[in-house]
């Protein structure tokens, strides 16, 4: 009854707590640090990857700053610093100094002890290019890994969308692309594949179902991040959205169903708000 009625607060219009602010990306990803969340590209969209951060899409120096310091995922935090290194290394004498305090800062409060760690080198290092290039070398050595394995997966899920691969041999290469990827090489990548597994209309709904018990069994972070995306998704079935909803109360705490109904309606309100015109400052 308690959960039935929860879930119908949850899909019902709610009120946009952001639609009253403009809200830029530097913010959104302090309000996802905050909220123990990965980052969302922007408001209601998919997480960040690394690619985002390296090849411009997220240019801007407070998000980038906002994105080393709160990310979750250690190779997006380490991927946000790149970028901040490189202009770093190019402004004038008379500037250094406020990039330098920008890295004492990312090396005093960020969430990732990597992070911390190469701040610190690069202040030493005084952003010099041999450091930068250390940097990137260090980065590449596991986004390299997760890319690839992503192309391989999704050869994999060729074969199932042409019907030349089994659904049970999919899932067992699914959870094999889980143990490579989610969690050790860039859990964005992952996330974003599982989303567009969940909306494919090519994907068998039974197929879907399965990955859906199996999200059930991960840890509570993880999960979260998951099951969140895909019940404020307006692109999944709605059998499969029902059928997550249903699966809520199975091995989760009554506190854990509370958190993903709370973070469902937060993600709706974030892509609410992308709807809502802006007003012109004067």
């Amino acid at each position: 009854m308690w959960l039935n009625a929860t879930m119908a607060t949850t899909y019902a219009p709610v009120a946009n707590p952001l639609a009253a602010r403009p809200s830029d990306l530097a913010t959104h990803f302090m309000e996802c640090g905050a909220l123990n969340t990965n980052l969302s590209l922007a408001p209601g969209e998919r997480l960040v990857i690394t690619d985002d951060l390296l090849n411009g899409t997220v240019g801007d120096v407070a998000a980038l700053s906002m994105a080393a310091i709160v990310a979750r995922d250690s190779q997006v935090a380490l991927a946000a610093m790149l970028p901040l290194s490189v202009a770093a290394s190019k402004v004038s004498a008379r500037h250094r100094p406020k990039y330098e305090q920008l890295f004492q800062l990312i090396e005093e409060t960020a969430f990732d002890s990597g992070v911390r760690g190469s701040a610190e080198a690069m202040i030493t290092a005084g952003f010099r290019e041999a450091r930068i290039r250390e940097l990137a070398a260090e980065l590449g050595g596991n986004v390299g890994p997760a890319r690839t394995r992503y192309r391989a997966f999704l050869d994999v899920i060729k074969l199932l969308i042409d019907k030349k691969i089994s659904e049970p041999s999919f899932l067992d290469e699914f959870l094999d692309f889980t143990r490579s990827v989610a969690g050790k090489l860039d859990f964005g990548i992952y996330a974003l594949c599982v989303d567009r597994l969940f909306t494919s209309p090519n994907i068998p709904l039974m197929v879907k179902v399965s990955l859906v018990r199996e999200v059930m069994k991960y840890p509570p972070l993880v999960r979260k991040e998951l099951l969140t995306n895909l019940l404020s998704s307006n692109a999944a079935p709605l059998e499969l959205v029902q059928f997550a909803q249903g699966e809520l109360s199975c091995g989760m705490t009554r506190d854990q169903i509370t958190e993903i109904v709370l973070f469902t309606t937060l993600k709706r309100a974030w892509a609410a708000q992308k709807s809502v015109p802006r007003r012109a400052t004067a």
